[in-house]
């Protein structure tokens, strides 16, 4: 009595090898140049990225945005940050509102 287990066809035996038809064999070039680009853009990615690190830290420069130049100053200093926060807090949202209608139209004829 046989079990239908016990033997072994190409498909199921661990050392069998497969060839793959001509469309799967153009499957698998296609996923090897995509694992090769996605590994050129990773090594691109890392070089840009210690490229900015080295150019001018999380700060960035004067050309960078102004989210970017936020979280530099903020990383760069935190008890700044943390006293500013504070005091917003304290004065309160409408205060803020009023000096920010004050010290922004400042502030935009200052970066001309």
């Amino acid at each position: 009595m046989s079990t239908p287990h016990s033997t072994t066809t190409p498909q199921t035996a661990p050392t069998a090898r497969l060839v793959p038809t001509p469309q799967q064999q153009r499957v698998l070039d296609r996923i090897e140049l995509q694992r090769e680009r996605l590994r050129a853009r990773r090594v691109a990615r890392a070089q840009a990225r210690a490229l900015a690190e080295q150019a001018g830290g999380a700060a960035g420069g004067a050309d960078a945005s102004l989210a970017l130049r936020a979280a530099g100053f903020a990383r760069e200093h935190p008890l700044a940050v943390a006293a500013m926060a504070g005091i917003g807090l304290v004065a309160g949202p409408r205060r803020l509102i009023r000096w920010a209608g004050i010290v922004l139209p400042m502030l935009m004829r200052l970066r001309r």
